[in-house]
């Protein structure tokens, strides 16, 4: 087991843009789509995560951040808890003894439910397991039994994929991914309530009829309503509230090093160009996904036609480069900060995290049908509950760092957006510590539930699409 353990890992420890590659082209050859044609998709899919990260972490990580950073030391705000992102997070997580073992066992939970019919998807994306190990590392936490801790993590696995196969016809149709699902643990966390704000909408007269539609917006403003456009003017009024000058100032530090204040038209540049190369990075995802796609498709038809359709389960950066996802997101960033300061009892002050905003729509803005203001709903509702549950649980996330020795960079508390903000993670958190850990008999008897029903509803579809095919 502990080579097992260790193997896992050290594929872990590669990296996202490395792992995929490798696995891709082990899936494209398990389906027949031959080793040379499996491994460019593999390697075309690893540099789109690269250009992904590269445009996320330092465009909206470094750039962004570092603009609200400097607005909230110009107006003298402050708050306790500091948002130390998704890296800090995952590293907090994969370091735990439940991270360690969370793939193998992660991979195993999956199998089993592809075996038993209980899912529809292959989640390969096993980087992203470390959402669930950030759930089972904060059980642990609260119960002080590590075994608790796992079940946990293995519930959010079980309820992510199920919500990743009810998504996935969604996620087709709206990002135009034939074949993949995203059971990503922080962005399905918020399906659920994308699903009943929607449905509350539909049973309110007038604001039922209400539909935002961003690309006939888009289109109706011209050159001004173009995603880069929008960036660039909400960049350039971060700048400006951050005190940039039109150029560039360069100081000196009390340690003797130079720090310099970039101007505001950089910032402005660096969100319209955000709004720009996410869709391309995308699209280099999905330009490398085709191929394996189609071959898992043809493959599932020909030898498991009584099983019904089959996924494969990708992060969800595949689908934040649409262009419905990245407006919405731009415009919370705003709302997100000024949340943080008006909403009574919020202790953190969102920042690195920042660039996770489009991760959260990624299923929102399908579930919404892609509706402008059903999704600005959505998403204030999330941004406001999530600060909540962020400040709740930073007293855990800061000793999950401390168990794990990371250096929290002279912070009392700190937390994050995610998975810190995630209501799933809060839900299973929180009821799974009443009793010493009895409580987690309660979300694990519901994930057991969604499993049968998912179950009932993968067969339906099966013998529909049997019929079908049968009468072709």
């Amino acid at each position: 087991m502990d080579a097992v353990i260790g193997f896992f890992s050290g594929v872990s420890s590669l990296g996202v843009s490395v792992v995929m590659p490798i696995v891709l082209t082990i899936i494209g050859c398990c389906f027949g789509a031959g080793f040379g044609k499996s491994l460019k998709a593999g390697l075309t899919v690893g540099i789109g995560f690269i250009g992904l990260n590269l445009v996320i972490n330092q465009l909206m990580g470094t750039d962004l951040a570092g603009g609200v950073t400097a607005m909230v030391e110009r107006f003298g705000l402050s708050l306790s808890v500091m948002d130390v992102g998704w890296p800090a997070a995952s590293a907090i997580a994969m370091g735990s003894i439940v991270g360690v073992i969370i793939i193998p066992l992660g991979l195993l939970v999956n199998i089993i439910m592809l075996i038993t019919n209980t899912t529809q998807t292959a989640d390969v994306d096993i980087w992203n397991y470390w959402h669930f190990a950030f759930t089972g590392a904060l059980v642990a936490i609260v119960t002080n039994n590590v075994a608790i801790g796992i079940a946990a993590a293995i519930v959010n696995e079980v309820i992510v994929l199920v919500i990743g196969d009810v998504t996935a016809p969604q996620v087709e149709k709206s990002l135009g991914l034939p074949g993949v699902s995203i059971p990503h643990g922080f962005s399905g966390a918020y399906a659920p309530i994308a699903w009943a704000v929607n449905a509350l909408i539909d049973k309110i007269p007038g604001l039922n009829k209400i539909d935002i539609n961003v690309r006939s917006m888009q289109e109706k403003f011209g050159v001004f309503g173009e995603p880069v456009l929008l960036g660039s003017i909400i960049g350039l009024v971060i700048g400006l509230l951050a005190g940039y000058g039109l150029l560039p100032v360069t100081t000196t530090a009390a340690d003797g090093t130079a720090v310099t204040t970039p101007s505001f038209l950089s910032l402005a540049v660096s969100m319209g160009a955000v709004m720009v190369l996410i869709p391309k990075m995308a699209a280099l995802l999905m330009e490398g996904l085709m191929p394996i796609s189609d071959a898992a498709s043809t493959f599932i038809q020909k030898h498991f036609a009584s099983r019904g359709k089959i996924y494969i389960g990708l992060d969800s950066a595949v689908g934040t480069g649409h262009p419905v996802t990245l407006t919405l997101a731009l415009i919370l960033v705003p709302f997100c900060i000024a949340l943080s300061f008006i909403l009574p009892g919020n202790k953190v002050m969102p920042l690195v995290d920042l660039a996770c905003i489009p991760y959260m729509f990624v299923l929102i803005t399908p579930l919404v049908n892609e509706n402008g203001f059903r999704g600005l709903i959505v998403g204030i509702i999330v941004l406001a509950v999530g600060l909540y549950i962020a400040t709740d649980l930073a007293p855990l996330i800061t000793t999950a760092a401390q168990n794990v020795n990371f250096d929290m960079g002279g912070a009392s508390e700190i937390s994050s957006i995610c998975d810190g903000a995630n209501p799933l993670t809060w839900i299973i958190v929180r009821i799974g510590e009443l009793g010493n850990g009895i409580g987690l008999a309660i979300p694990a008897v519901g994930a057991v539930a969604l499993a049968v029903w998912n179950r009932f509803r993968i067969v339906k579809e099966a013998k529909e699409l049997h019929s079908e095919s049968e009468a072709a």
